[in-house]
């Protein structure tokens, strides 16, 4: 009896210009996020029940390999997030205005 070895697999695709879990809609900055926080990979499965833990591990190490590109893509990310942010107060100032007096109340 022989038992198959995988010696490589792939585990993030990108779609969309967004990096994902292969075949899930999970996105690896999901991941990535909550393992910088220090979640371990068992409580990220928790908080994705679609993943498996070898996925997690996948996504982990995906990061870990290619450091400097994932964190310009993060970083990418959450300069868009923030324009995005900005431009909605702009667009919605009463809207925002009733929730930081919603806040205060």
């Amino acid at each position: 009896m022989s038992i198959a070895i995988v010696t490589k697999k792939q585990y993030v695709e990108e779609r969309e210009g967004c990096y994902r879990i292969l075949g899930k809609r999970v996105s690896l900055d999901s991941i990535i996020y909550l393992f910088l926080a220090g979640a371990s990979p068992e409580s990220i499965v928790q908080s994705f029940p679609a993943l498996t833990l070898e996925e997690v591990y996948g996504g982990i190490t995906f990061y870990l390999a290619n450091h400097k590109a994932v964190e310009a893509y993060l970083e990418e990310g959450e300069k868009l997030f923030e324009a995005l942010r900005k431009h909605s107060q702009e667009n919605n100032s009463l809207f925002y205005q009733k929730l930081r007096d919603a806040q205060k109340a």
